[in-house]
């Protein structure tokens, strides 16, 4: 098989690839059940009232806060998600589907499930918790570095996984080259993998962005919402939701218009093919 498709031709570049019919109509119906939710939000929101719904010192310092927290959460995943993709992609040892397994679990855990293993984990009773508030008087939960820690543990395995495949697709004659050459392994991966790897590494970060910033089942749980400390937008529109819908629609447009933009201004810039 592998001979059979090495043998037939390349299409040309100017040559367009014709697409069955028959896929035009699930594509169109899946287009429209995404869509359908963001044009209900958009038709349904209260332009009129608009300003003064999101023009709240509540409301800025909400968005202040979730803009700085995804942030950091991202720089915080690319730092320990990055090593963590290269040791699943190119180191072989026993029982590494069961570690990304481990470390993929996030994307399928309930987020007020991990929120309460975080609990247990890093709360001054938990896990490690304890220790670091005997040793420290360090208290992660109910804080803002609780909230960054919360969207970071919901947020890094889908950086993970995207570097993690763009390694898988890297071809490794390139690092084997290097070597041959004399460059040293941290040479290597810095002037030779590192490169070709940035717009895996940059789209796994804006994943990761976009879900850090519309985290809320782990956060509400971990970090509680405080205003100016822990509530962040998502945690914002709950509440307005309760209490005046109209505000929990304006607040989610602003969160839509935040989302789009960002991954919009980055794809062009990082993610042009």
């Amino acid at each position: 098989m592998t001979d059979l498709a090495q043998s037939l031709p390349l299409v040309p570049p100017h040559r367009k690839v014709h697409t069955p019919y028959g896929i035009f109509v699930p594509a169109l119906i899946g287009a429209a059940f995404l869509l359908l939710p963001l044009i209900g939000l958009l038709v349904q929101a209260p332009w009129r009232d608009l300003p003064g719904l999101i023009g709240g010192q509540a409301v800025r310092t909400a968005l202040r806060l979730s803009l700085e927290t995804a942030t950091s959460a991202t720089v915080v995943a690319i730092i320990l998600g990055v090593p963590i993709a290269w040791v699943l992609a190119r180191v072989e040892f026993r029982g590494r589907g069961v570690v990304r397994a481990l470390v993929i679990l996030p994307l399928v855990l309930p987020p007020v499930a991990g929120g309460i293993a975080l609990l247990l984990a890093y709360g001054r009773h938990g896990v490690v918790g304890q220790w670091l508030w005997s040793t420290f008087g360090i208290s992660l939960p109910f804080t803002t570095v609780g909230v960054v820690v919360a969207e970071t543990f919901v947020a890094m395995p889908f950086l993970v996984v995207a570097v993690e495949g763009s390694l898988r697709g890297l071809d490794p004659r390139f690092d084997q080259v290097a070597a041959t050459m004399g460059a040293s392994r941290w040479f290597t991966f810095r002037y030779v993998t590192l490169p070709m790897l940035g717009p895996g590494i940059a789209a796994g970060a804006v994943l990761c962005w976009a879900r850090a910033l519309g985290e809320f089942g782990a956060t509400i749980t971990f970090a509680g919402s405080y205003p100016g400390t822990t509530q962040t937008m998502p945690l914002q529109v709950y509440l307005a939701l309760q209490d005046n819908p109209d505000a929990a629609i304006a607040l989610s447009l602003v969160l839509l218009v935040v989302s789009v933009a960002i991954l919009a201004g980055l794809r062009d810039r990082w993610l042009r093919p």
